[in-house]
């Protein structure tokens, strides 16, 4: 099986690198299975202090991989990617030691739930951030699990359905992310240096008080989150808008006007 998740460790820091930039770190079931042993690697050894979730290449996650999607049946599709992406989120908050996303490119779709999981957050001036669920004809139910808690409310009721692009700078604002640095190689560098002198059971201890209120909705919330979205990917609309997403074409719902026709017809002018 090829790498695509690199583990690397020194001086009690981890780093675990999305290395799938062929389809942009897209979140294929070898990715996510890759991504979990990662976790449980950095977990059980007792060295280490502080996980880096990096990426390869211009997009640090895509979401879905919908090329496999695509190539299984629609049912399997459903449920074991809401189950995998379920798990994966929780793995990383309930892991003892804080990880740091460190993000210098794109992030699509339940790329962004990776993002909320996360306890500290540094994207730089390449990053750009959106929610396209809806789209394709689904919506970010598992991912709303980590976002909702971080993002603010009205920010989440606009990008939630809008689907538009914003920059690092905008993800501070709204709290999705921590830091919107130019540099941030050495912003995580400097972070992950002041973690790393905290002792296995302060930071175990600390970090478990802020993902505290986040595991309890979701372990409340998770099963009828994982039912809505294997509902919603099986539907004619979400094969429909994988199907357009992967011909590059607009789904049969896209209005036929222009989007200055629709500005019109909204205003009514």
């Amino acid at each position: 099986m090829s790498t695509l998740v690199r583990y690397g460790v020194s001086a009690g820091i981890v780093r675990l690198t999305l290395d799938s930039p062929q389809n942009r770190n897209a979140l294929s079931t070898a990715l996510v299975t890759q991504l979990h042993d990662g976790l449980r690697s950095a977990a059980a050894d007792p060295t280490v202090r502080c996980v880096i979730l990096g990426h390869e290449g211009g997009t640090f996650c895509a979401g879905a991989d919908l090329g496999e999607a695509a190539g299984r049946e629609p049912g399997d599709v459903a449920v074991d990617r809401a189950r995998e992406m379920t798990r994966l989120l929780r793995a990383i908050l309930e892991l003892p030691v804080p990880v740091i996303g460190a993000i210098d490119g794109h992030v699509r779709a339940g790329g962004l739930g990776l993002v909320g999981a996360c306890d500290v957050v540094v994207a730089g001036p390449s990053s750009t951030f959106a929610l396209t669920e809806a789209r394709i004809g689904v919506a970010p139910s598992i991912i709303s699990l980590t976002l909702l808690p971080k993002m603010s409310a009205r920010a989440a009721g606009r990008y939630f359905v809008t689907g538009e692009r914003f920059g690092a700078a905008e993800a501070a604002d709204i709290g999705l992310i921590t830091i919107a640095a130019d540099d941030v190689e050495a912003r995580v560098a400097a972070l992950a240096a002041e973690v790393a002198k905290g002792s296995p059971q302060g930071l175990a201890a600390s970090k478990a008080l802020t993902t505290a209120a986040i595991l309890d909705g979701f372990d409340r919330h998770a099963d009828s989150l994982t039912e809505q979205s294997a509902r919603l990917f099986v539907s004619d609309e979400a094969r429909e808008g994988i199907l357009a997403f992967l011909e590059k074409r607009s789904p049969n719902w896209t209005p036929s006007w222009s989007p200055a026709r629709l500005r019109n017809r909204v205003t009514g002018q």
